[in-house]
């Protein structure tokens, strides 16, 4: 149940103004080798670094290319210090809020109107949610499997052809608030899957053969958050104990190898893996939701940003899953698929060695639950834009991922029982 605030709390809450970026850039910054890799490290202790990639300081490592972002008051202090020490770096972003407006650049035909070549905010998505219900009944169920922090729903959509006793597939998008490109991809999966069933045989012969839950956005309140007050809000909005500092890291909050990583035990950092595993009511919802129903589910699909990567476990330990080499071989063929109407290029391999070693992660959690079919894609784009990818990105990026997701499913049909 939802509390009521005080009348000058209520004031003073819708009062704060939306942090703005006003000449804030990301740099980019290639480090040949540990002492350079120290000296980034150093700067996060004095500077105010807002790591894109990696994400935390603790992942900085030699040979690594690192993207951050650095206000406009700091930025001189930085640059200066990165070419004092020959730091070879190139400006991706020169004003970061030019960005952030430049990201809607799709005209609206109906503006207000839910739209898949656009950002939609979260009640643009609730609407929609209840929507395809309306207009699929057959097809299309919202399942709400919990609330979030600051009590908001947290909606799946169950989509199913004919026969509804059979395997599923679990797909959530949206884990970190700033991550637009994700909730879009998993609203466009809905529509493709419900456009085309009965007209395009793979999906259709996909849709009644398997059962699909959606989760279209994570964390709710973060992407909430991310629209009213921050663009680059990372995190949930819990209250954390003893801390001014704001939100946990859910995909830091999952059982498994929670607590192996001491980095990731300040509330202040955007990694903060919260107070215990399973802690945050989201975290807990969607393992709960998955654990009644693992009879079933053959696959975990989770949906990030950015840099153009097919991840499979692990993440906590450089040791390889026991079915390696055929995660490995659907990654492969899944990235072919997905660079052919664009050429998209993407790498793929274990989260550990090709992105950055991680604790407590959604993908890791499933694998050891049992479901031995998980994957993490990190989509568009490799930096350039970084999370403020522009909207006339968003139809190429769910068209190629659309093609390897359904080539991933099709595998999953075949070599599951």
């Amino acid at each position: 149940m939802r509390f009521l605030l005080p009348v000058g709390l209520i004031a003073t809450t819708l009062a704060i103004a939306p942090v703005r970026f006003d000449g804030d850039k990301v740099l980019r910054v290639k480090l040949q080798d540990e002492k350079q890799a120290n000296i980034i490290k150093d700067l996060a202790k004095t500077s105010q670094l807002d790591f894109w990639y990696p994400d935390a300081t603790h992942h900085v490592a030699a040979n690594m290319t690192v993207d951050f972002q650095i206000s406009a008051k700091e930025s001189q202090f930085v640059q200066s210090a990165l070419d004092q020490n020959q730091m070879h770096y190139e400006i991706l972003i020169h004003d970061v809020q030019e960005e952030v407006e430049k990201q809607f650049d799709v005209k609206e035909d109906n503006p207000g109107r839910h739209s898949y070549a656009k950002y939609n905010n979260w009640n643009k998505i609730v609407a929609w949610t209840e929507k395809m219900v309306h207009k699929h009944p057959k097809m299309v169920s919202r399942i709400k499997i919990g609330t979030t922090v600051e009590d908001n729903p947290l909606y799946v959509l169950k989509i199913a052809g004919k026969d509804k006793r059979r395997k599923a597939i679990f797909m959530d998008c949206g884990i970190h608030a700033r991550e637009w490109i994700s909730p879009a991809f998993c609203q466009w999966f809905v529509y493709q899957a419900t456009k085309t069933y009965g007209k395009n045989k793979i999906m259709t012969k996909l849709l009644d053969r398997m059962n699909f839950y959606v989760l279209p956005v994570f964390n709710v309140d973060g992407y909430i958050w991310s629209w009213t007050q921050n663009r680059m809000w990372r995190k949930n909005r819990s209250r954390n104990q003893n801390s001014k500092c704001i939100g946990t890291d859910l995909n830091r909050n999952f059982n498994v190898s929670w607590n192996s990583f001491p980095n990731t035990n300040d509330p202040c950092q955007e990694i903060y893996r919260g107070p215990a595993p399973e802690s945050e009511k989201e975290t807990k919802a969607v393992s709960d939701f998955i654990r009644s129903h693992l009879k079933s589910i053959k696959a975990y699909i989770t949906f990030h940003s950015y840099s153009q990567m097919l991840l499979f476990p692990y993440g906590y330990t450089s040791e390889l899953p026991p079915n390696h080499k055929n995660l490995a071989k659907v990654a492969k063929i899944a990235t072919d698929v997905l660079s052919t109407p664009y050429e998209t290029h993407y790498t793929y391999g274990p989260i550990a060695s090709t992105i950055y070693p991680t604790s407590g992660s959604s993908l890791d959690w499933a694998y050891n639950l049992g479901i031995k079919h998980t994957f993490a894609f990190e989509l568009r784009d490799k930096g350039r834009f970084g999370f403020l990818l522009p909207e006339s990105q968003i139809k190429p990026t769910c068209k190629e991922t659309m093609l390897a997701l359904k080539f991933i499913v099709k595998y999953i049909l075949k070599h599951t029982s």
